[in-house]
């Protein structure tokens, strides 16, 4: 098996166990932990140590992991890679019975920019954390997966719709209720749920308190194509950019002062206590570097790679790309460029990118907006505005991006993992302050 297929087969494996933001960072942890990386708590005073290898969670759905290398940290900076563990999709609500002509449905919300058609007609299984009161009385957690196909969201027969296939546009309120079973009888949903957790071992449930729970698609990643060419995937925005960040990180040297960051609530504008535009990641280099003058010192040695990911150009609608800017998939990584600082890319950390690329010998691509067109964002830019970091924006090419199930190429990922390693170990940055 070569290095690439291996990669590969650890991503699909991934990206199966992380059906929420939560999953995700279970999975990273298993990860890290297996690496020999250290669990903090934030409560407790840290003792950090030259060649530890550290993360934390927050909240259970995002994480920061981090190195301490042996070079000096004022002098070298540290070098940063950001991601999200969160991807759009449907939230049940909070009293989501509805009963329908005998049929019992569950009323969701729409989590992010969903590409809402694709969700009809699915296998939908469900999966989040539950807050429960256990037989002492006491308020407890746990994360669960409810692989099985328990939902699904019957799309209306052309029958009775005959312009759906020239004008169908999705009500939420109304046209997404998931269809769960056929019963005359009322249903209690948290009745249920506290069933299902005790069929996965949790068994201590007196009564089911609150949840976050999503429908997600139950078809598993998987390589596709006539030669393999392709992975598809749910949540490939951006689980692909945690899974690159982690296995570069695991791979950087021991001099180097490494950090990875994966924050939740992307999609729904990053303002939160775990988001990129929250204290999370300011907060945690603060404690590393110990006082207010070190952290600057250190910050203007550093520098962020926000990794998300970007538009490959459609082959049947490439009239909505810039001609000059259509990333192809299995062409390398992509440079993200907007002059309205969508991005927070800028021509030293671009220049600096594209050396790195061609160090590892990948080919590298530059994205740019058509201009008549709006711009989306990411990490990239709240970071950089937060902690004053040097900042670029980049991205593996995707196709149907927000979509139930999304396109990346197979070459792409292994490939930026290959050089957000490479700029994990860099010495010095060798771009202006």
């Amino acid at each position: 098996m070569s290095a690439t297929q291996s990669f590969n087969t650890d991503l699909l494996r991934f990206l199966d166990a992380s059906p929420t933001p939560f999953h995700a960072v279970e999975a990273m942890q298993e990860i890290l932990l297996a690496a020999g990386f250290e669990g903090l708590d934030e409560r407790d005073e840290w003792q950090l140590k030259p060649g530890g290898r550290y993360f934390l969670v927050r909240n259970g759905s995002s994480l920061i992991a981090f190195c301490c290398g042996s070079d000096n940290l004022l002098q070298r900076g540290w070098r940063m890679v950001g991601a999200h563990t969160d991807s759009p999709n449907l939230k049940v609500k909070p009293s989501p019975e509805l009963h329908r002509h005998d049929y019992f449905q569950l009323g969701v919300e729409v989590y992010g920019g969903a590409l809402l058609n694709p969700w009809f007609d699915r296998d939908l299984g469900l999966a989040g954390r539950v807050n429960y009161e256990n037989s002492n009385g006491e308020l407890s957690s746990a994360l669960i997966n409810i692989a099985r196909p328990v939902g699904l969201i019957p799309s209306l027969a052309i029958h009775l719709d005959r312009e759906a296939n020239n004008n169908h546009s999705v009500n939420p309120q109304k046209d997404l209720p998931v269809v769960l079973l056929q019963s005359a009888d009322k249903q209690d949903f948290r009745v249920l749920l506290a069933a299902e957790m005790a069929a996965q071992g949790v068994s201590d449930v007196a009564s089911v308190l609150d949840y976050e729970l999503s429908f997600y698609d139950c078809q598993k990643a998987a390589l596709v194509g006539w030669n393999s060419d392709f992975i598809a995937s749910a949540r490939l925005d951006n689980l692909l950019s945690c899974f690159i960040g982690i296995q570069a990180l695991l791979a950087s040297d021991k001099e180097s002062h490494t950090i990875l960051v994966c924050n939740d609530h992307e999609e729904v504008g990053s303002q939160s206590a775990v988001g990129a535009q929250g204290p999370m990641l300011e907060s945690v280099l603060r404690r590393i570097a110990g006082d207010e003058v070190s952290l600057q010192r250190t910050m203007a040695n550093s520098m962020m790679i926000s990794a998300d990911n970007a538009h490959g150009i459609h082959p049947n609608f490439s009239d909505r790309h810039d001609a000059n800017h259509g990333p192809l998939l299995n062409a390398g990584p992509v440079i993200k460029n907007n002059a309205n600082q969508r991005y927070a890319t800028n021509s030293d950390t671009s220049s600096l990118f594209r050396q790195l690329c061609a160090s590892q010998s990948v080919a590298v691509q530059s994205f740019v907006v058509r201009s008549d067109m709006a711009c989306g964002s990411t990490v990239g830019p709240l970071t950089a505005a937060a902690i004053g970091v040097k900042t670029l924006d980049v991205g593996v090419p995707t196709f149907a991006m927000h979509s139930i199930r999304e396109l990346a190429g197979s070459q792409d990922a292994y490939n930026l993992a290959k050089v957000l390693s490479a700029f994990y170990g860099l010495a010095a940055l060798g771009v202006a302050n």
